[in-house]
């Protein structure tokens, strides 16, 4: 289970140092093996290769590839996959082509959802977690509105 949010730098040529807290996790559910793919153009989503296999076959394999949208979505997950390891100094490459399509600069943010991470440039998560705050009245969405912590 990925949580919390960490700030992280990437270096020169696109890599980050993936949180010691997670290396054992990583390489013993996936070797290390990770797909990256575009979220929307705000982030980037990282996911273990196991749990990202069966997302990758059911959108290709469950749904009408006739359907425009569904066609449309295969083609900006499935087409923007891109396999990585994490090297032995625990670090993760970034392809040129995904830091561009969701405007990564030097500083991003790292955001454990669960079974994936996000990957945000920090500016545009700090624009996000505003914009999350923001709530006005009959903003919420339904089905959180009986959610409670």
């Amino acid at each position: 289970m990925f949580r919390g949010v960490t700030p992280l730098s990437l270096d020169s040529k696109g890599r980050f140092a993936v949180p010691a807290k997670y290396h054992d996790v990583l390489k013993s559910s996936c070797d290390s093996r990770l797909v990256i793919t575009v979220d929307s153009p705000k982030c980037l989503l990282i996911y273990p290769q196991p749990v990202w296999e069966p997302i990758e076959k059911r959108l290709l394999t469950g749904l009408s590839s006739f359907n425009p949208k569904i066609r449309a979505m295969q083609r900006l997950l499935v087409g923007n996959a891109c396999d990585v390891a994490m090297d032995n100094a625990g670090r993760l490459l970034i392809v040129a082509q995904l830091r561009q399509f969701v405007g990564l600069t030097k500083e991003v943010v790292l955001v454990g959802q669960g079974e994936k991470f996000e990957l945000w440039d920090a500016q545009k998560w700090n624009q996000e977690i505003e914009t999350a705050l923001e709530f006005k009245d009959g903003d919420m969405p339904p089905e959180l509105e009986g959610f409670s912590l």
